[in-house]
């Protein structure tokens, strides 16, 4: 059996009796946010580090901001501000910033800040601060002690919610209530466990996954066939939103912030759209293990030190978020019987994959792969992604880049698919010369 989780988006039937009170608890969710922002700046000056959330629950569990929700919503607040704070200094790239306060700043005709307020947050309710009535589509979330003594209110939010046709709230293990600044309402998010059987392998073939950033995966199956997948909508979206949420008056304000959750949006559809279209691939063509670059290590050399991949390469290699990816493709692979490995993927660019020779100088420009040895010209990408799906560094995988005389083909004229909002990924009518 595998466990799954499953997001359900709900309209709130009784909004106009509930939004007060989740009002009230988004605020509170923003100030405790400011307040535990405080603290990690402060104790990230004095001491040189930047606190974890579990140092800021022991810090702050007495704080009165603390107390503003439900004790298991107050730790989650905390523990998004240090992922936060991680995901920013763990990144070298200069257009970030560190995480910013929850506010929202209103100016007069001289530029100063006249009225300030927070905005409303994301308030997430795990398992100890939810009763669910599945028969009655009705949830009860806990309110936090601040709020508790309010008058005409009781210790709990009574949200009645209504969900797609068909949609069956079980096993609710979490409830996120997100306010919509486009249609001035909060709508609930329905975190629901399911088990389901894991079924058998579609087949005993191996596909390779090289994942990039021109090219965000070129996929490479046993039967001679190869997809592209091109990340120009990827990068787009990455020069166009910075500069957007650049032009805003403050970082953390409700413009920027809806900037930021758009853009996120918009990765993570990408990232399941693709995994989903590469998984549907494999079922068809009998794929039961799928081999992907591991590329932990991209960002450093063999001696520990940054590589160096020009002006734009780095800014784009740094949010190149090819973990969450993978971890995707993963858990959709695995729902269809498919194993995901990652391998070693060191020399598989520069190896020719009929023949075997390695060259630095074998790879030329615009995506073009010409091995030397055996006159053969292909498609870059593909030929990383055809070396990862044999394997090529594993000395007990049965190499089959010399075993013969094969296609080659397919290694220059891959397959390309091009992603589309409204549509997920549609095939190309023709095949377009890529970059690496």
């Amino acid at each position: 059996m595998l466990e799954i989780h499953r997001t359900h988006r709900a309209r709130i039937r009784n909004h106009s009796q509930v939004a007060e009170p989740l009002d009230r608890h988004g605020w509170s969710a923003s100030k405790l946010w400011n307040v535990a922002n405080y603290y990690s700046r402060q104790q990230w000056e004095d001491t040189g580090e930047i606190p974890g959330h579990e140092e800021l629950k022991s810090e702050l569990k007495d704080h009165d901001k603390y107390r503003g929700l439900h004790s298991q919503s107050s730790q989650r607040v905390l523990e998004e501000l240090a992922e936060a704070f991680n995901s920013w200094y763990s990144s070298d790239d200069d257009r970030d910033n560190p995480p910013g306060y929850r506010k929202r700043n209103y100016y007069d005709d001289q530029g100063r800040c006249v009225h300030e307020e927070h905005p409303r947050s994301t308030v997430t309710w795990k398992q100890k601060g939810i009763r669910h009535d599945p028969k009655h589509n009705r949830v009860r979330l806990s309110k936090g002690a601040n709020h508790k003594d309010h008058p005409r209110d009781r210790d709990y939010i009574l949200v009645e919610y209504e969900t797609r046709p068909g949609i069956s709230v079980e096993n609710l293990q979490q409830v996120r209530a997100v306010y919509d600044n486009a249609k001035e309402r909060w709508e609930l998010h329905l975190v629901c466990k399911d088990d389901i059987e894991t079924p058998d392998a579609p087949g005993e073939e191996t596909a390779g996954i090289d994942l990039g950033i021109s090219n965000f995966a070129a996929v490479a199956y046993s039967m001679e066939e190869a997809d592209l997948y091109p990340g120009n909508r990827l990068k787009q979206d990455g020069y166009y939103f910075p500069k957007e949420i650049a032009k805003c008056d403050d970082s953390g304000g409700e413009r920027a912030t809806r900037l930021h959750r758009k853009w996120s949006e918009r990765r993570r559809h990408f990232f399941h759209a693709l995994a989903k279209h590469i998984v549907q691939r494999c079922v068809e063509k009998g794929v039961g293990r799928v081999n992907v670059g591991d590329l932990s290590s991209v960002r450093e050399d063999e001696n520990g030190q940054a590589k160096n991949w020009g002006q734009h390469g780095n800014l784009d290699l740094h949010g190149w978020a090819f973990d969450r990816f993978t971890s995707i493709l993963e858990y959709k692979a695995k729902a269809e019987g498919i194993e995901v490995v990652e391998v070693d993927e060191g020399g598989t660019s520069k190896t020719c994959s009929v023949c075997g020779k390695e060259d630095d100088g074998q790879r030329v420009e615009r995506g073009l792969y010409v091995c030397e040895e055996c006159d053969a010209a292909f498609n870059a990408d593909v030929n990383g992604a055809e070396n990862i799906r044999l394997d090529i560094n594993d000395s007990a995988s049965n190499s089959e880049s010399t075993s013969g005389d094969r296609s080659t083909g397919w290694l220059a004229q891959p397959g390309v698919y091009l992603y589309d909002l409204s549509c997920g990924f549609e095939p190309q009518a023709e095949v377009v010369d890529s970059k690496p």
